[in-house]
Formats: C-alpha cells, structure tokens, sequence
C-alpha cells in the first residue's frame, strides 16, 4: 500500500488541529460531517480495492476490538467524574495550589485525565480568583494534571487504553514510567512553586481584589461515584487476568467473553451513575455531553482511517514508511528509544496523542509481549512521549481545550495557542530534554 492510504488520516488529525483554531464556529456545527467524509473516503477505497469481505473484517476488527471498549471507558470515566463535586473554597496560596496540583496529578492516572480536570478545575480556580496572576496556576494545571498525571495505568490517558486494548498489562505502565513520571512530575511542579511563590510576594504590593467566592469548609459531594469508579477499575483488572477461553466470530473478528462482559459492567456503571446523581451536582461541574460526544465521533473516524496506516507500518522496512523507520532504528538494528520518544512526543503535541501512540506502537513491531520484555524500554519511551508532550500545545490531548475553555469562560486570562505554546517550551522542554538524556 502506497502512502496515498494515509491521506484521509492525516486530513482528520489536521481537522482536528486546524479547525477550532482557524474555522472555530464552522467546525462546532459541522466536524462529525467532516470526519465522516474522510472516514467515506477510505472506506469507498478499500471497498473498491479489497472487496466487500476484506474490508468489512477490517472495519469491524477496529470498531469491535478498539473503538468501542475505548469510547465506552472514556464514556463511563467521563459521566462518573461529572458527578463528584468539590463544594467551598479555600485560598490559592502557592503550598496551596501545590497540594491541589498533586492531588490532581494523582487523580488523573484513577479517573483519567478528562475526569480529573473535570472534577479539580472548578476549584483550583475558585481558589485563584482573586489574584491579579492566575493564569499560570491554569497552564501548570494543564500540563501535571491533564497531561503528566495520567501516564501511571491505562485509566490515566488514552493512549495508555490503546496500548492495554493492544496486550500490554495493566499495571506494566505504573511499573515501568513511575521513575520518569515522579522525575518530570516533580520538576515542573518544583518550577511552578518558585514561580507562584515569586508572583504572590508581587501582588502584596498590588491593590487588593475582593475575592467572588470568600473561603468557605470544603466538601465532596457525589460520593456513590466512587464505588462506582472502582467498579470500573475491578472490571479492567477482569478483562486482564480472567481468561475463559469462550470467544464469538463476527464477520471473521473473534470478540472474547470477558472483554464483552468487561464493557457491559462498565458502561452499567456510567448508566446507574447517570440514574442516581442528582443533576444539581452535574450542573455545579457544569456537565455537558458535547466534549464526549465530539470525542466519540471524532474517534471512529481515527480508527477506521488508521486501518491502512497499520497495515503500512507492519511491511516495515519494505513498506511505504520506511524513512520513518530508519529514523528510529540505530545503525545496528536496534530501535533508537530517544528517536522514539521524542518523534511520539512531538506529533503527539498537534495531532491527537491515542493515534500517534498506535502508530508508533506499530512501528516498535506492535508485539505487545516483545514490547513489555526485551523492547520495555523502547515502549516506555513511545507512552512517555505520547502521554506527557501531549501537554505541549491546546490540541495534544482532549483535556487541554476543555480546560483552556472553561477557565477563560470564568475570566481568567488564559494566553493564546502560541502563547501557551511559549509556556510549554520554556518549562516542559527543558525537563523533556533532560528527562529524555537520563532515560532514554
């Protein structure tokens, strides 16, 4: 296959990255339209070129055994977390705001990065409203919480779920990223303390601006969620460890009992946490259905227009991408782990970070068992790539933009997609450089 294959792949992750930048209003109304015409695109091709069978096994090996079991998980995180609500207030001094970001970082490798930002940045900002410099507490915010934080488990971020979908154990991440993501974690949250530290001493000197939302006891509401959430970790951990051998062929895709029944209690549990929160909680965090929905449209386009791409990737050296081979293969043969961190981390920065981890899973040998023995380190340095430079830009992970918007919608001066970007290049690059010496 000829790279031609790649093109409606490529024009929907550069949809994705150009069109709430240049065309915002026509892409809200109308991007499920344009992820469906390039979707269209390849699935006429194929049709054309393979015939009916081939690719509607093809097709149906993506959506059964990737797509769902993705999109049911982030589903399930998303409407739980949307249901746990920090009530009061208290004051964003920095020790404060570092036990928040902490917090946070913690929390997003246990309800994911999208239920973690959804549940803390009410308030962390309600904790900084009164200060004359907030918007740094929301970029650092960004950066540990909807990015670094997640790379522990394969809840954390998608591209670690894609990667468990794909064979690599649950707990492999937590395993073999704890010393890199304590390493990283640690300096940006170091940086972010003096910087805090040096712009609140600043605003003593500052006119005093009264606080919208005066410190009061801080509470959690929504507590049924959390069984819930551990109902949804108990059954991953299912999935991986109880194997009974029962399978059913679809269409020549063989879907296996547990992974079925692994879904179903999953998504039960994003229903009965829909049923039994009481809406006045989802209001308080501002819940809507149009991130996930976008999410979910946006995604089934990626899955199926990145079956030709995997099929490119897996000729290796004799297929149509090996340039992009060789630049991660060492003179001798062995993959370049450097290369493939920073290449994954990189893309992963513009086009979306799940299908920049596929790829680049794929091009490693995409063996999940070589990966996680003899080619461990070559697949911690593509997950630590995609999970945490995917803090570089607004558009490197689903998070970023949510948060980006909510915090301006409640005034805070949040700077511009090259501004963040300035943000991100004087903090992160630095510690990705060294993180990327010392590791790999």
């Amino acid at each position: 296959m000829s790279l031609w294959w790649g093109l409606p792949f490529l024009g929907i992750l550069l949809s994705i990255a150009t069109g709430p930048l240049l065309y915002p209003h026509f892409w809200e109304h109308h991007y499920g339209k344009i992820t469906f015409g390039w979707t269209l695109i390849i699935l006429v091709a194929m049709l054309f070129s393979f015939g009916t069978p081939a690719t509607l096994e093809a097709v149906l090996h993506a959506v059964l055994l990737e797509y769902l079991p993705f999109i049911i998980l982030l589903f399930a995180l998303f409407t739980i977390a949307g249901g746990i609500v920090i009530t009061g207030n208290i004051h964003g001094t920095p020790l404060t705001n570092v036990v928040l970001l902490v917090i946070g970082a913690l929390l997003a490798s246990v309800v994911g990065t999208t239920g973690a930002s959804m549940i803390l940045i009410h308030p962390i900002i309600r904790a900084n409203d009164n200060r004359p410099f907030n918007a740094h507490v929301i970029v650092f915010f960004i950066f540990l919480v909807s990015n670094i934080g997640g790379s522990l488990t394969p809840l954390g971020d998608p591209p670690l779920f894609v990667g468990f979908l794909r064979g690599v154990e649950f707990f492999w991440t937590t395993e073999h990223l704890l010393t890199e993501t304590l390493f990283v974690a640690t300096l940006v949250l170091g940086v972010f303390f003096i910087l805090d530290l040096v712009l609140h001493i600043r605003e003593d000197g500052l006119p005093k601006i009264k606080d919208p939302t005066p410190d009061t006891r801080v509470g959690l509401r929504g507590l049924v969620n959390v069984p819930l959430l551990a109902c949804v970790i108990g059954a991953i951990l299912m999935s991986a460890s109880w194997k009974p051998g029962v399978e059913f062929s679809v269409a020549g895709v063989h879907v296996e009992l547990q992974n079925i029944l692994r879904d179903l209690i999953i998504l039960c549990c994003a229903l009965i946490s829909f049923k039994v929160t009481p809406r006045l909680l989802r209001r308080a965090n501002e819940f809507s259905w149009a991130p996930i929905l976008e999410v979910a449209k946006l995604f089934a386009g990626i899955f199926i227009a990145i079956v030709p791409v995997v099929a490119i990737l897996k000729a290796g050296e004799g297929g149509a991408l090996s340039g992009l081979v060789a630049l991660v293969t060492a003179p001798d043969g062995q993959p370049n782990d450097l290369a493939y961190f920073w290449l994954t981390g990189v893309l992963s920065s513009f086009l979306d970070n799940a299908p920049t981890y596929l790829v680049f899973f794929e091009l490693a040998g995409g063996d999940p068992h070589h990966l996680m023995t003899a080619g461990a380190s070559t697949l911690a340095a593509i997950s630590s790539g995609a999970v945490f430079m995917g803090a570089n830009t607004y558009i490197g992970n689903a998070p970023n933009f949510m948060v980006y918007a909510i915090a301006r919608g409640r005034g805070v001066a949040m700077p511009s997609f090259f501004g963040y970007m300035l943000w991100s290049g004087a903090v992160l690059m630095p510690v990705f450089l060294l993180a990327g010496f010392l590791f790999f």
